[in-house]
């Protein structure tokens, strides 16, 4: 899976991304490499986030997909 990330210089130093397809996820680092290594976290972060369990069906399935 391919995920864009938009990456801005901070105004005291370093950068800081953002997720634009996952509103709120967001971080910051000082080199590329710490970006990549804490957007990749924040990534994982925000898509394990617990939600409430929709009522199902009788009919329904549930699967869960490895990205």
């Amino acid at each position: 899976m391919r995920i864009r990330v938009v990456v801005h210089k901070a105004d005291e130093g370093g950068s800081w991304a953002e997720v634009p397809s996952t509103p709120g996820c967001a971080t910051q680092g000082e080199t590329m490499q710490e970006i990549e290594a804490n957007v990749r976290e924040a990534i994982e972060g925000c898509l394990s986030i617990e939600v409430e369990q929709p009522l199902l069906q009788m009919d329904d399935r549930v699967v869960e997909l490895a990205l």
